[in-house]
């Protein structure tokens, strides 16, 4: 791993920057640090109790310490059956105490994480619904579903199998370490001789298995979009029969992410037996030196167990250290979400009651990828109530002339103006909720045809609904499916036909009574009967309304106030349908092609 990333795996600000989100819970993170704490000063009272029962089992005088004294209400102990039968009950209980402790401690940590997980979640999820829709052309949605999910998940990591149980396990190490000096230092330097080597051994493992979490992580990244992909575009696969060579593609990534799995898994498979080595020398270390030099049988016993209480938890010290790891880097991709600028930078506060329509491009300039213009100083202006056509050859900027009207994108130059205010300068709700679109490419979400209708708006009827169908005669079709207004069309409407979709995406334009009509191939896709009812809907619809309509089919727009004729982003010509094919130009060349055309397959 490169100097730069574990800078990054190691930057505090980043850590300071999850703890942000722990601020609503500050007081939840302080009891668990107190129980921390606690846990850390029981950790060495039972061997320590152990300790003094061996010793008078065996007839050796203990003296015993205050606390335990009170503990024990002052009973005369001076018996050793009296003593082992006090010490083991007072072991009971403060064993029952020390678990009640340790549940709230293990609970609480978790709880913490998955609250900060959850603030954390949704406030990715809202800077995501605040993205430029650039930042979804270029970014493959898979990434930004590890990102919301996968990613965010590790950050809880951090509270409940990171930061506050490694404090626990580090302060039960010290305190257990202290104890042991205290009761023989000589004792306690001889036993942890062999301790360098597994200092040395755990920096190893946990830089192995850093690297491993780092390789894994990236292939569940690759895994997820390649998945998301390939399922959204499994028609396109199966169409052309590429699944052997989309399957050899799954396998390689599938195969990156077992390696880097293996790899970590042989570091653990190293790592553990070196612990259990070292601490077999250790013990064999502290036998050697107790029967040497004559000392009590308790103190042997009792080192045992301080020994596993040091070695138990730098089994997993070292595994947790690469969790917070993990969840740095996991919180860095995540805050690159937050922290990107590709978003509706400026939102202004004009919120009329109504919008009477009027649409003006001046000068406008646009660019999907910087310096590539797209569109290449358009201007225009649409009355309230005319009807505006766009037509050209594909890719000639006509969708997004119609994109950057309710701001899905930003113009580089220029103005553009609804009722002689800038864009910039409305409401964002306030603006969409006066523009209707029905698109050419409808996207329908899983759940029912009502519901896909109003958005899951509730201040929508299903009376309104059903009048609104019934204008486009689409009721007695929806009433034939299964269920009728609570047909489940499941995800992306795959269960209804594109001519279906379009007719659903109508109805909701309608329903939200919009005052800017925007129809982008909206009939391209529908049976001539189908089109005839929609057409009449549209006459009804258009009237008093600023409408803009794309279509490649002439014949549907010779109605138009305007025609706006658009090439390689550049404005070719404009006027009515008569007054175009009077100049004999683009307009008139494609006319007479889809005239040509029509009549070579009739």
């Amino acid at each position: 791993m490169s100097d730069a990333v574990k800078k990054k795996v190691f930057d505090f600000s980043l850590l300071k920057r999850v703890f942000q989100f722990v601020r609503p819970y500050n007081k939840y993170l302080i009891i668990s640090i107190v129980l921390s704490v606690l846990l850390a000063v029981f950790a060495p009272v039972r061997p320590y109790l152990i300790n003094l029962t061996v010793d008078v089992a065996t007839g050796k005088p203990v003296h015993m310490p205050e606390w335990l004294r009170l503990a024990l209400f002052n009973s005369d102990l001076s018996d050793a059956t009296r003593f082992i039968i006090a010490v083991t009950i007072f072991q009971v209980v403060f064993i029952f105490i020390e678990t009640t402790f340790r549940f709230i401690f293990s609970f609480l940590t978790a709880w913490l994480g998955q609250s900060v997980v959850k603030d954390i979640r949704v406030t990715v999820y809202k800077k995501v619904m605040s993205l430029n829709l650039s930042q979804f052309d270029k970014t493959p949605i898979g990434t930004l579903t590890t990102r919301t999910i996968n990613d965010i998940e590790s950050i809880n990591d951090i509270f409940a199998d990171g930061l506050i149980p490694i404090i626990s396990d580090l302060l039960s190490i010290i305190f257990t370490l202290a104890i042991m000096f205290v009761m023989d230092w000589k004792l306690t330097l001889i036993s942890l001789i062999p301790f360098p080597v597994l200092i040395i051994a755990t920096y190893y493992f946990k830089e192995s298995v850093n690297r491993s979490f780092m390789r894994v992580r990236n292939a569940v990244s690759a895994l997820n979009a390649f998945v998301q992909e390939h399922i959204t575009g499994m028609q396109i696969v199966q169409a052309f029969a590429a699944e052997d060579r989309e399957f050899d593609k799954f396998k390689k990534i599938n195969k990156e992410h077992r390696n880097a799995n293996i790899h970590a898994i042989f570091a653990y498979s190293i790592f553990f037996p070196v612990v259990e080595v070292v601490l077999a020398v250790s013990m064999g270390l502290l036998v050697w030196w107790i029967a040497g030099n004559a000392l009590d049988a308790g103190l042997l016993v009792a080192f045992i167990l301080y020994l596993n209480q040091i070695f138990r938890p730098l089994r997993v010290i070292a595994d947790k250290f690469n969790v917070i790891q993990m969840g740095m880097v996991a919180s860095e991709r995540v805050f690159k979400v937050l922290d990107n600028p590709d978003v509706i930078t400026s939102e202004g506060n004009y919120a009329p009651a109504t919008i009477t329509g009027k649409v003006e491009f001046k000068n406008v300039w646009f660019a999907y990828i910087k310096e590539q213009y797209v569109l290449k100083n358009i201007s225009f202006t649409a009355q309230p109530g005319e009807t505006i056509a766009l037509v050209g050859h594909t890719g000639s900027g006509k969708t997004s002339i119609i994109s950057l009207l309710n701001r899905l994108y930003h113009i580089q130059k220029g103005e553009i103006k609804i009722d002689d205010v800038k864009v910039d300068d409305y409401k964002l709700d306030v603006l969409r909720s006066r523009i209707g679109v029905v698109l050419q490419d409808v996207f329908l979400f899983s759940g029912s045809v009502l519901e896909n209708i109003t958005l899951r708006n509730t201040s929508i009827s299903k009376e309104q609904v059903i009048e609104a169908a019934k204008m486009i005669g689409v009721h007695d079709f929806i009433m034939s499916l299964p269920g009728g207004y609570d047909y489940n069309v499941m995800e992306r409407g795959s269960t209804l036909s594109l001519g279906q979709r379009q007719l659903l995406s109508f109805i909701r334009a309608l329903l939200y009574n919009p005052s800017i009509l925007i129809l982008d191939e909206a009939t391209s896709s529908i049976d001539t009967e189908s089109e005839a009812l929609i057409q009449q809907a549209i006459d009804k619809l258009i009237a008093g309304r600023t409408s803009i309509v794309i279509a490649h089919r002439l014949s549907t727009i010779r109605k138009a106030s305007k025609i706006i004729v658009m090439d390689k982003g550049e404005l070719k010509e404009i006027g009515s349908h008569t007054e175009l094919l009077a100049k004999g130009g683009f307009y008139a060349n494609l006319h007479n092609m889809q005239l040509e055309k029509k009549h070579v397959y009739a």
